[in-house]
């Protein structure tokens, strides 16, 4: 199938935008969270009122992701220890979850998809860390959010999407690669244009529209780096699809850049394996481990 001429990253996120936007309340937040008087107890307020995200978030700091000793029963309480950035970047992430529904199966296992995701976002988060960089939460969901490009197109252009799919199991061509020769532009440009779009600040949109080309990356090439990595781990251990079936390649420059030990690969996957599963429950709601 030929696509339209036409057809970019742009065009694609311009249609969905009327179909899949963010709820309300994140508007909300962000307002709440970007105006000077506002304390604590307002973001709290805007969160509480959504009684499933509250319950949820809530679930997610008491896993062992933050590993706080003593329990976090409120949102006041979890915005204080956490951070008021912290649990909005969780609030986003929470959030996109749950937009993308009634997908055909054929294209995309939906519970599989948001296994990798959250894999590579544990896995950057983890990275992060070592790296001692700020704000660990923005990576997590970075790595939530770095393969939503794919759901735009599943959506958009489902029949591009599994010639795409297709093409790549018979011939083992990696399937970001494939985009680029059939459309010129890749899931991470769809992701990117629509992180744009719904005004997610840069430092978590441009790791994610960067994550197979960290070279192009102009204000956060040590964030799309960290994920680049994090998305060959999530893939190589086989935590969950996002519909590529083979581990992307390794850009040499992120290796060199990030300067991790080979001896500390085995500390990564005991860790990112350490709260998988309790964190797949609070966000997928399954424990099995595929």
């Amino acid at each position: 199938m030929r696509p339209d001429k036409h057809l970019s990253a742009e065009i694609i996120v311009q249609d969905i935008s009327t179909i899949h936007s963010l709820p309300m309340f994140y508007s909300q937040l962000s307002e709440v969270m970007d105006h000077p008087r506002s304390s604590i107890g307002d973001v709290a307020k805007v969160i509480s009122e959504d009684q499933g995200l509250t319950a949820r978030i809530l679930k997610l700091a008491n896993s062992p992701l933050f590993g706080y000793f003593s329990r976090i029963d409120t949102i006041t309480k979890a915005v204080t220890i956490i951070g008021v950035q912290q649990v909005r970047d969780l609030a986003l992430a929470l959030s996109v979850m749950d937009v993308f529904t009634g997908i055909p199966e054929d294209l995309v296992n939906m519970e599989q998809f948001w296994r990798h995701s959250i894999a590579t976002g544990l896995a950057a988060r983890i990275l992060a860390t070592t790296q001692r960089e700020a704000n660990l939460e923005r990576f997590f969901v970075a790595g939530i959010l770095h393969d939503i490009g794919r759901l735009v197109m599943y959506v958009r252009i489902p029949e591009l999407a599994l010639e795409l799919l297709e093409r790549c199991r018979a011939t083992g061509t990696l399937l970001h690669k494939a985009e680029t020769e059939l459309l010129s532009f890749t899931h991470a440009d769809v992701a990117g244009a629509l992180l744009r779009h719904w005004k997610i600040p840069p430092g978590v949109a441009e790791p994610v529209a960067c994550h197979h080309s960290c070279r192009s990356a102009g204000q956060y090439p040590r964030e799309a780096s960290i994920l680049h990595f994090a998305d060959i781990i999530a893939h190589a251990l086989e935590l969950g699809s996002s519909g590529e079936i083979f581990v992307p390649e390794l850009d040499a420059t992120v290796w060199e850049g990030l300067k991790i030990s080979p001896f500390f690969l085995p500390s990564l996957v005991k860790q990112v394996d350490g709260m998988y599963d309790q964190t797949i429950s609070v966000l997928v709601g399954s424990e099995s481990h595929e």
